[in-house]
Parts: C-alpha cells; sequence; structure tokens
C-alpha cells in the first residue's frame, strides 16, 4: 500500500472507530432516533433558516433523502417548519422545544468525546494542527474542483445505482 492510500486508508478507519465508538453513547440518549435525525437537529440548532437544500449540501445527501428526514422530525415533534413573509416558495425549519432537548444532549456528548479525547490533542503542536490542516484543506478543494469539473451536483444522488 503507497502512502496515498495508506493516508485515505487512515483516515476511514479513524473516523470509522471514533463514529463507533460514539455510538454507544449516542444509541443509548436518542432512542427512537436515527443518527442522521440527531445530526440534521444539530444543523438546524446551529444555523438559522436551514432548509431541505442547505442541509442536503451539508450532509453530501439527496433533497429527497433529507425531506424524508425532515418529515419524520416533524412528526416526532423535535423540528417545525416555517416561511417568511417575504419568500413563500422557500420552507425552513427551526427547533422545537423537544428538538432544543435533544441538541443539548447531542453538545454535551460532543464536549464528553472532546475531553476523553483531549489526552491526543493536547500532545499535537500548532505546526502540527497547521499541518494536517492545511492538507485536509488543499485535498478538499481538489475534489471540490473535481466535482465541479464533473459536473456533479453530490446531492441529486451519490448512490451507485
Amino acid at each position: 500500500m503507497n502512502k496515498e492510500e495508506q493516508v485515505i486508508t487512515s483516515f476511514r478507519n479513524l473516523l470509522n472507530k471514533r463514529a463507533s465508538l460514539d455510538k454507544f453513547k449516542m444509541k443509548d440518549k436518542f432512542k427512537g432516533y436515527k443518527s442522521s435525525e440527531v445530526h440534521c437537529i444539530e444543523y438546524i440548532g446551529r444555523n438559522v433558516d436551514s432548509n431541505v437544500t442547505k442541509l442536503a449540501e451539508s450532509f453530501y445527501m439527496t433533497r429527497g433523502a433529507i425531506s424524508k428526514i425532515t418529515k419524520k422530525l416533524i412528526k416526532k415533534g423535535a423540528i417545525e417548519s416555517y416561511q417568511k413573509t417575504d419568500n413563500k416558495k422557500e420552507i425552513y425549519f427551526r427547533l422545537t422545544g423537544q428538538g432544543k432537548e435533544i441538541y443539548e444532549i447531542h453538545e454535551k456528548l460532543h464536549k464528553e468525546f472532546q475531553e476523553r479525547d483531549k489526552v491526543v490533542f493536547d500532545k499535537i503542536t500548532d505546526e502540527q494542527f497547521d499541518s494536517v490542516l492545511n492538507f485536509v484543506e488543499e485535498y478538499s478543494r481538489h475534489l471540490d474542483a473535481e466535482i465541479k469539473k464533473l459536473g456533479v451536483d453530490i446531492t441529486n444522488g451519490n448512490d451507485f445505482e
């Protein structure tokens, strides 16, 4: 395996390990909610005037998939939709009281996970952080350019079918 493959595999394994480890606590705290639903709640809680398009772009999911998630969240009473008086075409989302509770629990868990992992991050120098961040940003820009070159709308579906 060359170094490029090692980097990509290492990033994938790292993210999978973190997701698996975090899932144990998340699953216990968010009974009745899927991970994608909790992350939509998080996004809506952090971003005013969230809509299907913004959510789809953020999660690299189709607008149809996001619509299904938001409909479930509305049915569960975690979010509500609204329209602006000057724009009756666009539908936006905001958290309900129940959604805010879920958001707060999620934020507390993230802080807990940060504390758990602090032992590693405390050892990293600013130069090492800068190096990793520069690489990730450069790679992300490259992928954005490739997406643009292909004229691909990644929110219109990314299945292999």
